[in-house]
C-alpha cells in the first residue's frame, strides 16, 4: 500500500523551523516533523536553509526577512508556483502560507487544505470566500473562525512539550511571551496582572498594526 504524499507548503519570511520569530514556520515545522515520523511522505516547500527530515524543495536559500537582497513578491511567486507545478506528484497541499496560494487552487486537481492563521485585514476575506466550496479550511481556534467561512475542523496548535522546561516552583510573576501587538493581548495581560496585583513580564517583537497596504507581506505585519 503506497503512503499517502503530502506536500507541506510553508512560508518563506523565515526557515523551518525559525531560529527565533516565526510562529507559522514553527507550526509547519511540528506538523512535518510528526507527519514524516509517522510515515507520511511529505514533501516540504521552504527556505533552502530549513532543517527537515522530509524531502525539501526551496527556490530561495534564506528567508526574506533575513536577507534584504530578496524581493518578498517575486520570492514568493516563484515558491507557491513551484509547489503547484508540482501539484500532481501529491496526493494533498497543505497550505500554512495565507490567502495567496488558493489563488493557484481551481488550476489544479489536488486537494487544497488551508490552516488559517488569522486574518492581516478584512481586505484579504474575499480571496477566502471565493474559495471557500473549493478549498477545506482549518481554524486555529473556535474564536478565529469567520462566520461567512466553512471550516472542516478547529484544530489548537499543539507544541514540542519536549522543549519547555517544567519549573515546580511559581516564580511569582506573570508573563506575557508573544508578537507585541494590539490584537495578540498585551493589553489585556496588563489588565490581569493590575488586577492581581503581580508583577508582569512582557517579552516579544514590537509589531505595528498593520495597515490594509501592508496585507501582502503578511508574515511581518499581519496577524502573526
Amino acid at each position: 500500500m503506497s503512503r499517502v504524499r503530502v506536500a507541506m507548503l510553508a512560508p518563506i519570511s523565515w526557515r523551518v523551523p525559525p531560529r527565533h520569530y516565526g510562529p507559522w514556520e514553527r507550526f509547519v515545522s511540528l506538523l512535518t516533523e510528526g507527519l514524516v515520523a509517522r510515515g507520511v511522505d511529505v514533501t516540504l516547500f521552504a527556505t533552502g536553509d530549513s532543517l527537515t527530515a522530509a524531502r525539501l524543495v526551496s527556490v530561495v536559500a534564506h528567508g526574506w526577512s533575513e536577507d534584504p537582497g530578496l524581493d518578498a513578491k517575486v520570492a514568493e511567486c516563484l515558491h507557491i508556483a513551484a509547489a503547484f507545478e508540482r501539484a500532481g506528484e501529491f496526493d494533498l497541499i497543505h497550505n500554512s502560507f495565507d490567502f495567496l496560494p488558493l489563488s493557484y487552487s481551481g488550476l489544479v486537481s489536488t486537494p487544497v487544505l488551508t490552516t488559517i492563521h488569522g486574518f492581516s485585514s478584512p481586505g484579504i476575506l474575499p480571496v477566502y470566500q471565493k474559495y471557500n466550496r473549493r478549498s477545506a479550511y482549518v481554524a486555529i481556534s473556535n474564536a478565529d473562525r469567520h462566520p461567512s467561512l466553512d471550516y472542516l475542523a478547529t484544530i489548537h496548535h499543539g507544541i514540542d512539550t519536549d522543549a519547555f522546561r517544567l519549573h515546580p516552583a511559581p516564580g511569582g510573576y506573570l508573563l506575557f511571551f508573544g508578537r507585541i501587538h494590539p490584537d495578540k493581548g498585551a493589553g489585556e495581560a496588563i489588565d490581569v496582572a493590575q488586577r492581581v496585583g503581580a508583577p508582569l513580564t512582557i517579552a516579544g517583537a514590537i509589531q505595528a498594526p498593520a495597515t490594509s497596504s501592508d496585507s501582502w507581506n503578511r508574515d511581518s505585519t499581519g496577524s502573526r
